[in-house]
Formats: C-alpha cells, structure tokens, sequence
C-alpha cells in the first residue's frame, strides 16, 4: 500500500536559493530536450517515399528516447559544469518526465487516451523535483535529509506511520512557500484490501447531516459541531486590529501572525 504525505518545509535562505536555481536549471533541460523530440518527430513523422517532393530530407538520426537522453546527462555535465550541483535522480527524474510527456502525446496513457501537445514550461510553470529514492532513515526529528541540499527543517504536523518506509521525496514551490511530499510504501498492506463483512441491522448505522449537530446518528448519538470559526474568533479579532496598525504594502501587515524581531 502506497500513501503520500505533504510537510510545509522551512529552508534556510542559502538552501531557498540553491532550491530555485535547481528548478530554473531543470526547466532549461527540459525544454531543450522537448525540441529536440519535436524536431525529430516533425523531421522524420512520414516515411521517406511519402515525403512531399518540395520538403528538404531530414538527416538520419537516432530517435530521441529515454535512456538515449539519460545518457546525455554525462555530457551535458562536462560541457556545463554546474549542473554537477543537481542530484542525479533529480536529473533523471526531469528525463522521465520528458519521456512521459511526449508518450502520452503521441501513444496516449494505459487506456488508449491522448494527451494534447506538451509546452514548454515557463518561468512559473517548473515547479517541483523529485528524489527517486531517499534513506529510510533521513528524517531526524523535525529535519529531513536531501541529498545536496542538506538537513532542511520541515512542520511535521503528523507523523509516519508505524511500518511505512519513504520510497520517494517531491520538493514543490508553491505561493507560499516550499513544501515536500513524501510516498511511504507498506508492503504488509495489499492495495485492494478485500473485506469479508457482510452489511447487516445490526452491524450497520445511519448517519443524517444537519444544522443543530454535526451528525444524528441512527442509534441515538448525536455529534455535536466543531465550530472552528467561534473557537477563532477572538484571535482572528485580535490579529486584524494589529494589522491595521501595520504599513501598507509592508510584510508585516501581509503576515500579521508572525513575530518579527
């Protein structure tokens, strides 16, 4: 059984730099190896005899593919030294989405189903690398450790489950801030677990949603609601007057809830 988890991750100012720098160095392959697939495909997409007569001929070249492109990377690291910086499951990873990219486009997924044609990723639209494999034991407390990038601080609001192991790491930009998600595999759990229970009156309970309580159930429980709005209330008061008293435009009165020193 496979599970994903996401943590908000608290970089330092060198590691949210270095972070970025790997995303703009990523988006640049990846689009570079996207033409090189289109150039290919647009070249070489008909045969030979059924070629217009008024097109040049393309010349004959190996078909860009997976593992020919992976091999690039070892030149691509000679000729451009600081993308030795980047792991090389990071790298690899970028080749792997190149690769799944353009099958969905010219093959189509599992069920026979086309994708449209992939773009070229702008500034804001490479987000997120990934690590295909990390240590089990890479989480120490409330810090994780990448490789190349080092121990980071993350808010581990929940934690792993007893018998999971951490097969894969994604590390996302998003509006506010960096976030990493973690795949955790537990092979003791079969994906489709059958369940040999058969629904009776006495196993079963009817639940009805309402207003005046959460939930009514069947057998006379009646749940009362949260109220996360009223239990806020008096800190969000709190928080908005001290906003106000803020500079406009500052980043104090965007994060009010943050002690600045």
């Amino acid at each position: 059984m496979k599970i994903a988890y996401q943590y908000k991750l608290l970089p330092t100012s060198d590691q949210r730099c270095r972070m970025s720098k790997w995303l703009d160095m990523l988006r640049h392959q990846y689009n570079y190896l996207l033409a090189d697939r289109f150039d290919w495909y647009e070249m070489n997409r008909c045969p030979i005899n059924a070629c217009p007569l008024v097109c040049s001929i393309a010349e004959p070249r190996e078909q860009p593919e997976y593992y020919g492109q992976k091999r690039s990377l070892v030149s691509l690291k000679a000729e451009r030294e600081w993308y030795k910086d980047i792991h090389a499951d990071v790298l690899q990873d970028m080749v792997k989405r190149v690769d799944l990219a353009f099958a969905r486009f010219i093959k189509g997924d599992s069920n026979g189903k086309r994708s449209g044609k992939p773009r070229f990723k702008g500034k804001n639209r490479y987000r997120t690398f990934a690590y295909q494999r990390v240590k089990p034991d890479c989480i120490q407390g409330n810090r994780i450790e990448l490789p190349k990038l080092g121990k980071i601080k993350f808010v581990q609001h929940r934690p792993i489950p007893d018998g999971f192991t951490i097969k894969r790491a994604l590390v996302t930009l998003k509006a506010d801030g960096w976030y990493m998600t973690l795949t955790l595999e537990d092979a003791s759990i079969p994906d489709n677990p059958t369940i040999d229970i058969e629904p009776t009156e006495v196993n079963s309970i009817g639940v009805d949603a309402g207003l005046e309580y959460f939930a009514a159930c069947s057998d006379g429980t009646m749940v009362e609601p949260p109220k996360f709005y009223r239990q806020g209330e008096e800190r969000l008061a709190k928080l908005q007057a001290k906003r106000e008293l803020r500079k406009k435009g500052s980043t104090a009165r965007r994060f009010p809830w943050v002690t600045h020193c």
